[in-house]
Order: structure tokens, then sequence, then C-alpha cells
């Protein structure tokens, strides 16, 4: 093994550390680019929770205001399913 042999060896060593080094302050670049359009994404998603709750609020009220004037104000709220009636016994009651 000469001489350039090493030089070559330790040269290429050197620029694939100088590789991963740009490599990985890229993906961290990448990483906080993402992690900040995330947060602004999910604030935008948080701050239109209470009008879209609200609209909800309103529209359950229609509903019942509707299902009184026809006279079915005893029956269950559409958003609340009636509980499943269950007359099987389990194996342990015989």
């Amino acid at each position: 093994m000469d001489g350039n042999d090493s030089v070559d060896q330790k040269q290429s060593t050197a620029d694939m550390t100088v590789f991963v080094q740009n490599l990985l302050q890229q993906m961290q670049s990448r990483k906080e680019n993402v992690l900040r359009v995330g947060e602004s994404s999910s604030l935008a998603v948080v701050s239109q929770l209470p009008p879209k709750a609200n609209r909800i609020d309103e529209l359950e009220q229609s509903i019942n205001d509707l299902r009184a004037e026809m006279g079915a104000d005893n029956s269950p709220s559409p958003s609340v399913p009636p509980a499943p009636k269950d007359d099987s016994k389990s194996p342990n009651e015989s």
C-alpha cells in the first residue's frame, strides 16, 4: 500500500463525513419546517372548533324544534341511538 492510497482513503472519509453532516442538517431543517407548518395547521383547526360546535348545537336545536312541531318530541334525539335490547341470557345465568 503506498502513501497515495492512504491519502485517498482519508479524503474519501472526510468527504463522506461532510456529506453525512450536510444530510443531517437538511433533515433537521425539514423536520423543523414540518413542525412549524403542523403547528400552524393545528392552530387553524383548533380555532375552527368553537364555531363548528356552535353550528352543531344550533342544528340539534333545530331538529328538536322540528320534532316537537311534528309531535314526536318524546322520541330520543337522533344524536343518541337507542340502547339495544338484549333479551338473551349469558351462559352464567342458567
